[in-house]
């Protein structure tokens, strides 16, 4: 069950980001950032109805609001990235980053794998780089980095605080999480959206209602995942989320694959087949 959530939420937190990147080029980064977090909010609310564990504490609220400042972070810094157009870079090192950073915390803090779950993480890992990959480094590639690294560390510091709120914690961790970055983004947003046209808020709303609901049900499905299964490999199957936001730019836009990338799926096939029987 672990293994299809983790999955699940890397087809969600995939098309999420396809949505969220295109968005990204018309619209400032901090509104589709804030947008995002407002309907992942809500459906934290709804997600607590349904899914409550043992109730709210007060290490939930701590781990949740840890989690809310990384989500704010690393989801603006992606979008922001993503918006500038080197989707590549910008996914390869927040991937990275988001997939590694909780498996050092996860085996530190007493994860077990068995031998071929540990053989799909370390294939996984060089393969999110590979399948995101496209080959260009230049000067905006530099700066793509940039936002991808601070991107990965937001990203793993979520998925660490979503782990450590504990078990039972249900959907708790992620209504204090997205009301955190709802919080945070907020005000930003309402400053950068006093200079866009209406027209432009229109025809963007769609894009940006998708992108958000898919967030907020791919942060339901680690949490979910993450109960049921360890946090080494979750983290790494969720992170292979760039590869779905790959073969969406190849459907959708036309994008060509490079060998890197070609391989890369390939590989990310042949981990998550692994880490599955393995687990």
């Amino acid at each position: 069950m672990s293994v299809l959530l983790g999955l699940l939420a890397a087809a969600t937190y995939g098309s999420s980001d396809f949505l969220a990147g295109l968005v990204s080029r018309r619209l400032p980064p901090i509104v589709v950032t804030a947008v995002a977090q407002s309907i992942c909010l809500l459906v934290g609310v709804i997600a607590v109805a349904f899914y409550p564990g043992d109730g709210m504490s007060a290490k939930i609220l701590v781990w949740g609001v840890a989690s809310g400042l990384g989500s704010a972070g690393g989801t603006f810094a992606l979008y922001r990235g993503l918006g500038a157009g080197e989707m590549s870079v910008v996914a390869t090192l927040s991937g990275l980053l988001t997939a590694v950073i909780p498996v050092v915390v996860g085996l530190a803090t007493g994860d077990t794998l068995t031998a071929l779950a540990a053989f799909g993480i370390v294939a996984a890992i060089p393969a999110i780089g590979l399948v995101s990959w496209s080959g260009s480094f230049g000067i905006a590639a530099r700066s793509g980095a940039v936002w991808g690294i601070f991107a990965g560390i937001g990203f793993g510091l979520l998925f660490v605080g979503y782990d450590r709120a504990g078990s039972g914690a249900g959907a708790w961790p992620l209504l204090v999480a997205e009301g955190t970055a709802t919080l945070l983004t907020a005000g930003p947003a309402l400053l950068a959206l006093r200079g866009i046209r209406l027209g432009e808020r229109r025809r963007s709303l769609g894009m940006l209602l998708a992108a958000g609901l898919l967030a907020g049900a791919a942060n339901l499905s680690f949490i979910v995942a993450n109960h049921h299964g360890e946090l080494a490999v979750v983290a790494v199957l969720t992170a292979l989320y760039p590869g779905f936001t790959v073969i969406l730019a190849r459907v959708v836009l036309g994008e060509r694959w490079s060998g890197a990338q070609k391989v890369g799926l390939v590989t990310a096939l042949l981990a998550t087949v692994l880490v599955s029987l393995g687990s």
